[in-house]
C-alpha cells in the first residue's frame, strides 16, 4: 500500500474520531461554566458524581474496545457473519452492564457519593444529580457499539455528525434547565443531569438510524446472532476478561484519585473539577490516532501483514508524540484565559492552572500510552500482557504514590496530581519493551 494511502486511511478514521472527542469535551466545558455559574459545591458535586458515571462508560469501553478488536480483524478478513456475530454479543454484553450500573446507582446515591466526600452539602447535590444521570447509561451503551461498528466499517464520519447534533442538543437543554429559561423550571445541577439523560437517548436513536442507512447503502443485509463461531469461550474470555479488569481496576483507581481530591477539601476538588474538560479536549484531539491504531492495525494483523502492522505503529507513534507536544503547548498559552470563565474563587481558578501545568508535562507520555498500550498492541488480543502492565503500573505505583503525597506527605493537589502520574512512565517503558519483541503480533 502507497505512504499516501495509509495517511489518508489514518485520517478518514482518526479525525472523524479526534473531532467527536474535541466536540464532545467542547460542550462539556461549556457544562461546566454554566454549572460553575452555580458555586463551588455544584461544581464538585457534579465532579464527583462524573467519576462514578466514567467508571461505567470505562467498563463499557472495554467491551467496546474488544468488539473494535473482533470487529477490525472479522472484516480484515471479509469475514462479515463472523463481524455481525461479534457485534450482536458485545451489544448484549453492554445493554446488561448498563442494566445492573443503573440499578446500583439508583439504589444506593447517598452511600456512593459519600465515598468521594466528607461534605454533607457536596453528597446530597451529587446523590440527586447521580439519580438521574443513570437513566442515560442504557442508551451510551447502545451509542457506543454502534460507533465502534462503523469506525470499523470505516465510517467513522457518520458518528461524529450525530454527537454534533446530540451536544448541540446538550448545551441548549442545559441552558433551558439549569437556569429556568423559557418558561422551563430552575434545576440546578439537576438540569444539567437531566439534558445529558435526553441528549444521550436522541443520540442512541441517531447512531441506529445512522447504521441503518451504511448498512442499506452497501447492500449488507445485518442478522442478530450473539454467538461467536469462530473462536472458543476460552478464547473469547481470554481477550474480554483481561481488557475488563484493565478498564475497570483503571477507573477504580480513578475513583481513588477522585476520593484522594475531595478529601483534600472542596476547593482542591472543585479545581480539579475544572480541568476534567481540558484534559479530555487535549488527549481527545489525539484519540483518533489511537482509534485508528486499532483498527487498521487489527486489519492489517487479520489479512496475516504482521511486518506491515509494525511498520505503521511505529509512524502512529510518532504522529502522537508530534501532535502532543503541539496540544501542551497551545493548552498552556490558553489555560489562563479558560479559568477566568468561572465564576469560583480565585484559589480555585490558580490551583486549576497549577494542575494543569502538571498535566501538560505528563501529556506527551499519555498520549503514547493511549496509542500504543490502548490501541496497537491490544489490537492482536494480546489482552493479558496489558493487563499485567496496567496494574502494576496504576496499583503498584498510581494509588500508593497518590496515597503518600496526599496523607503522609500532605503535597498540595497539582504535586499529588504529577506524582501519581508517574504510573504513565513505568506504564510506557513495560509497554515498550513488549511491542519491540513483537509477540503482540498475534491473527485471531
Amino acid at each position: 500500500m502507497r505512504r499516501d494511502s495509509f495517511i489518508q486511511q489514518v485520517f478518514k478514521i482518526a479525525l472523524p474520531v479526534a473531532l467527536q472527542c474535541m466536540l464532545q469535551s467542547s460542550f462539556s466545558i461549556v457544562d461546566q461554566i454554566m454549572v460553575g455559574s452555580l458555586g463551588s459545591v455544584s461544581v464538585a458535586a457534579v465532579g464527583i458524581a462524573g467519576k462514578l458515571s466514567t467508571l461505567y462508560s470505562v467498563v463499557i469501553g472495554a467491551v467496546v474496545s474488544v468488539a473494535g478488536i473482533i470487529l477490525s480483524q472479522y472484516l480484515g478478513a471479509n469475514d462479515n457473519d463472523e463481524a455481525d456475530r461479534g457485534f450482536s454479543l458485545h451489544t448484549l454484553l453492554s445493554i446488561g452492564i448498563g442494566v445492573v450500573f443503573m440499578a446500583v446507582c439508583l439504589a444506593f446515591p447517598v452511600r456512593l457519593m459519600g465515598l468521594y466526600s466528607a461534605d454533607g452539602n457536596t453528597v446530597a447535590v451529587a446523590a440527586k444529580y447521580l439519580r438521574i444521570i443513570a437513566f442515560g447509561f442504557l442508551p451510551y451503551a447502545v451509542s457506543m457499539m454502534t460507533s465502534v461498528r462503523m469506525r470499523c466499517m470505516e465510517k467513522a464520519s457518520l458518528p461524529l455528525v450525530c454527537s454534533i447534533i446530540s451536544s448541540l442538543l446538550n448545551t441548549v437543554l442545559n441552558y433551558l434547565l439549569i437556569f429556568g429559561k423559557l418558561g422551563f423550571p430552575a434545576m440546578g445541577a439537576n438540569g444539567a443531569a437531566t439534558a445529558t439523560v435526553i441528549s444521550q437517548g436522541f443520540n442512541a436513536l441517531l447512531m441506529v438510524a445512522a447504521m441503518k442507512v451504511i448498512d442499506r447503502k452497501r447492500s449488507i443485509s445485518f442478522r442478530f446472532m450473539p454467538r461467536l463461531t469462530k473462536m472458543t469461550r476460552g478464547s473469547y474470555l481470554a481477550i474480554l476478561f483481561p481488557v475488563l479488569v484493565i478498564e475497570f481496576m483503571w477507573s477504580l483507581s480513578e475513583n481513588v484519585y477522585a476520593s484522594v481530591y475531595g478529601h483534600i477539601g472542596t476547593p482542591e476538588c472543585a479545581a480539579m473539577t475544572l480541568t476534567y474538560p481540558v484534559q479530555g479536549l487535549t488527549v481527545g484531539a489525539l484519540s483518533g490516532i489511537a482509534q485508528a491504531a486499532g483498527i487498521l492495525i487489527g486489519k492489517e494483523l487479520g489479512k496475516g501483514e504482521k511486518h506491515s502492522a509494525y511498520q505503521k505503529s511505529r509512524r502512529l507513534l510518532l504522529y502522537g508524540l508530534i501532535g502532543s507536544f503541539v496540544i501542551a503547548a497551545l493548552t498552556v498559552l490558553a489555560m489562563g484565559v479558560y479559568t477566568d470563565f468561572y465564576n469560583v474563587e480565585e484559589y480555585v481558578k490558580s490551583t486549576a492552572r497549577q494542575i494543569l501545568i502538571a498535566f501538560v508535562v505528563v501529556l506527551p507520555v499519555k498520549v503514547l500510552n493511549m496509542i500504543l498500550g490502548g490501541g496497537i498492541v491490544r489490537s492482536g488480543g494480546q489482552t493479558r500482557t496489558m493487563m499485567i502492565i496496567e496494574l502494576l503500573g496504576t496499583w503498584g505505583f498510581g494509588v500508593p504514590l497518590a496515597l503518600l503525597g496526599a496523607y503522609v506527605w500532605k503535597l498540595s493537589i497539582p504535586l499529588v496530581y504529577f506524582i501519581l502520574s508517574m504510573e504513565e512512565c513505568v506504564r510506557l517503558l513495560l509497554t515498550w519493551i513488549v511491542f519491540v519483541r513483537k509477540n503482540w503480533m498475534k491473527k485471531l
